[in-house]
């Protein structure tokens, strides 16, 4: 296929919090890009997953799941979500089929509906539900707002997966790639340490703390042989701190050991990780502190 005949473009993934829209980018892209949790606003940043093949390459974008705000870094997250819906080439909405209708897909729809752009209905997690429980969910779907494609998926075994991106080269402008061909995501090192310092957090720790932790990395020194990476898990009250660090401080470093491993399987060398607890107290509605953690007002 000759350079000016490929396809490229920007895809953003939206749909509410735990569709699985993570889980998704890191099937399209063959490599986890996103962190991926049972707990709904996993992901609080659009990542950037990027598959290239010979007809073209797609820019997906990875978004927060779309939700009605109550702190500012969550009016962040949606202003985020829109923001990266404003100029795109084609937009995606992914559901979640194993559950029922609600006011957060109305809320969902009605957020979408103005965009110009081609629009792709994805019914996720099908290996949850019997094909004809999805008939009447598609007609529904259908009588609110006109989609171009409706394709089942399921973004945990990868059914669908191959579909989707051969339908969005149809949908795609002719045109040069964006990123290099063996580039897979523009996330930067010291972001995807935040990140997986977090993703351990949450799996490690009780249900209310993911919502009211962060990560900051203050240091990241890297090495030809040792990354040092330092980093601050932000809390909101006391009483957390002493649930992140646990007895004796078994969790804290239950947490580090899991993400260093991690680390260092990503990054190809040995990772040094030292972790501290500070408590900011309502760092959520805190500008300099979200503009700290990346998000820009």
């Amino acid at each position: 296929m000759l350079e000016n005949q490929r396809r490229s473009g920007f895809v953003t993934i939206v749909g509410r919090p735990n569709s699985g829209k993570s889980t998704l980018v890191n099937s399209l892209v063959g490599e986890k890009i996103s962190i991926v949790t049972d707990k709904p606003q996993t992901t609080r940043n659009v990542v950037r997953g990027i598959v290239t093949r010979p007809e073209g390459q797609v820019v997906f974008l990875d978004t927060p799941g779309i939700h009605k705000p109550i702190h500012r870094m969550n009016e962040r997250m949606m202003n985020m979500v829109r923001n990266s819906m404003s100029e795109v080439d084609v937009l995606a909405l992914l559901v979640d089929s194993s559950i029922p209708f609600g006011k957060g897909d109305e809320f969902t729809l009605e957020l979408i509906k103005p965009l110009p752009v081609p629009r792709i209905l994805l019914f996720n997690k099908i290996d949850k539900v019997k094909k004809k429980d999805l008939l009447p969910q598609i007609d529904r779907y259908a009588r609110i707002l006109s989609f171009d494609e409706v394709i089942p998926v399921s973004a945990r075994t990868g059914e669908g997966v191959e579909t989707f991106i051969k339908t969005l080269f149809r949908f795609l402008p002719e045109g040069p790639f964006y990123y290099p061909e063996d580039q897979f995501s523009d996330q930067q090192e010291r972001g995807m340490a935040a990140e997986i310092v977090r993703e351990k957090l949450i799996v490690l720790t009780r249900d209310e703390l993911p919502y009211s932790t962060a990560v900051v990395i203050d240091r990241f020194e890297e090495g030809e042989k040792i990354h040092r990476i330092y980093a601050t898990v932000l809390v909101e009250r006391e009483s957390q701190k002493a649930i992140v660090i646990g007895k004796g401080g078994l969790l804290m470093k239950e947490v580090g050991t899991a993400a260093r491993h991690e680390l260092e399987a990503l990054f190809g060398v040995k990772v040094f990780l030292e972790l501290r607890v500070k408590v900011s107290k309502d760092w959520r509605d805190n500008d300099s502190q979200l503009k700290n953690l990346g998000f820009a007002e």
